[in-house]
């Protein structure tokens, strides 16, 4: 947790800093990543990093954090807009769409996104997925429940599995665009809007399976 110093500097001050921190974990990750780059980049005495965090890794797990929360909240109409007008599939494309297309244009975030996701440290691994999966499955779980509430979802629906296949499928997502090798046969990357569009449906609709009430959506895309 940053301590109290940081939460006195100016919002502008404490931008830079986490730019920086962004930029050179996201390049170099954690193990490898440089305290005296990120104080150069951000204008401040390395010291200072320690007077605004308690270590390296209190950095590194604040940025983590941090970059989830303004991918939540570019997310949020698709997290909180779902009202069963639809089917729940088309929704949920719509969603992994925005998903993929964010961390495509955002390369700080997509950067920290691969830094968290391929640390080979388990230790520091562990500090930092926990707290970013927390706020992931707190995320998706109520659009999920208002799925089930609104009919979207099948009342019997194993919610449990459903989050955790997206939990193993959204951080994939997001590193397809800049990671090679990632890319599988089914192309979504590089290709056009509507074969992104139409693949992205080929890949989400057998992942809700049986989870879906209605297996059509409103634009008459099955769901099986």
């Amino acid at each position: 947790m940053p301590t109290p110093t940081w939460t006195r500097l100016s919002p502008a001050r404490r931008e830079r800093v986490l730019t920086a921190a962004m930029d050179e974990f996201g390049t170099h990750g954690y193990s490898t990543g440089s305290l005296n780059v990120i104080a150069r980049q951000a204008g401040v005495a390395k010291g200072s990093l320690f007077q605004y965090f308690a270590g390296k890794l209190d950095l590194f797990t604040y940025v983590a954090e941090q970059t989830s929360h303004r991918v939540r909240e570019h997310m949020s109409p698709w997290l909180d807009g779902y009202d069963g007008t639809r089917g729940f599939a088309g929704h949920l494309v719509d969603a992994v769409e925005a998903w993929l297309v964010y961390f495509a244009e955002h390369p700080l975030e997509r950067g920290v996104m691969a830094a968290t996701n391929m640390e080979m440290d388990p230790t520091v691994r562990a500090a930092v997925r926990t707290p970013v999966n927390e706020l992931y499955v707190s995320s998706l779980r109520p659009l999920l429940q208002k799925a089930v509430a609104v009919g979207g979802l099948d009342e019997d629906a194993d919610l449990e599995v459903l989050l955790s296949l997206l939990l193993a499928l959204l951080p994939h997502l997001a590193l397809l665009t800049h990671t090679p090798g990632l890319a599988g046969p089914l192309p979504l990357v590089n290709v056009p809007a509507h074969v992104r569009r139409d693949n992205l449906r080929r890949l989400v609709v057998p992942l809700l399976g049986d989870f879906a009430a209605d297996r059509h959506d409103t634009a008459g895309e099955t769901t099986g």
